[in-house]
């Protein structure tokens, strides 16, 4: 993948503004709570946006920050990830936004609304037209963490800046290429004989950060407002395995490359991290 465009450096009044907003929740975000507070805070919030705190890893006063409690792994035994070797899974919590076949290298944002592959990944996407793709959409309540959707190995991060605004549903439906817009980062990987495969985590207003598991943090790179790439070789993942976490809540972008494998999802469908979302249909050389 050609990713030696630059990456989009300009910001607009309102997109500085949603970059101030994001940095201050972030920052109070990381801000440590009382430690015989935390039971008490995050049940609130839980109670107030329906997350289910029975599938946490830790003990609630064992998450010194708002940003570390919405960021939690699960306990064990909470997911299951579909053992078909076929199967694509979904790759985090959440709702699905969009799902198609990217024709033409056009993906649908909302109803009326589009985007291009090239815009999302900000460089030469002519292996993804007319790919299998999937918006899921991540709200407050939902697990943040995300894993990959296939076995492969892990190419490369790239991280684009960009604005910061909301990504819920109602703007989406109002605001074009949010998703080409907004800070994000590309996953690349190659899963054999489904191909390349990209995970776009886009950030939004109030991400205090986007957290790789092996090692970049959108915050590193978000002041000096440029694109960098970390090339990772060829490191083996394993369907299920993380690739990196939302410090609040965000929207997933998975990309594939087209008969290599289809997805069966429908528009506002719940889905948990681990379930099968489609089925690898090995066409193409591996």
């Amino acid at each position: 993948m050609d990713f030696s465009k630059p990456g989009p450096r300009g910001r607009t009044r309102h997109s500085r503004a949603g970059a101030a907003y994001s940095a201050l929740i972030g920052w109070g975000a990381t801000k440590q709570v009382p430690t015989r507070l935390r039971p008490l805070a995050y049940r609130t919030f839980a109670r107030a946006v329906g997350a289910n705190l029975d599938e946490a890893e830790l003990e609630l006063a064992s998450y010194p920050s708002f940003g570390d409690f919405f960021a939690r792994r699960l306990r064990d035994g909470a997911r299951v990830v579909d053992p078909a070797p076929d199967a694509i899974i979904s790759p985090c919590d959440g709702v699905v936004a969009a799902a198609g076949v990217a024709t033409d290298g056009t993906l649908v944002q909302a109803k009326g609304k589009s985007y291009t592959l090239a815009e999302l990944l900000a460089g030469d996407a002519t292996r993804f037209v007319g790919g299998d793709y999937a918006t899921i959409y991540l709200s407050p309540r939902d697990y943040h963490r995300v894993h990959t959707p296939v076995t492969g190995t892990l190419i490369a991060y790239d991280f684009i800046p960009g604005a910061l605004w909301p990504v819920n549903p109602k703007v989406v439906a109002r605001r074009d290429g949010v998703f080409a817009r907004n800070e994000r980062v590309v996953i690349e990987l190659n899963a054999g004989a489904l191909g390349d495969v990209c995970v776009v985590m886009v950030g939004a207003a109030g991400v205090g950060n986007i957290s790789l598991t092996h090692g970049l943090s959108s915050a590193e790179f978000r002041a000096a407002g440029e694109r960098r790439r970390v090339e990772l070789g060829a490191v083996p993942v394993m369907r299920g395995d993380e690739l990196g976490a939302f410090r609040l809540g965000s929207t997933v972008v998975l990309v594939f490359q087209p008969g290599r494998g289809k997805l069966a999802l429908a528009e506002n469908q719940a889905l948990r991290f681990g379930e099968r979302i489609g089925l690898v249909t090995r066409r193409g050389n591996a």
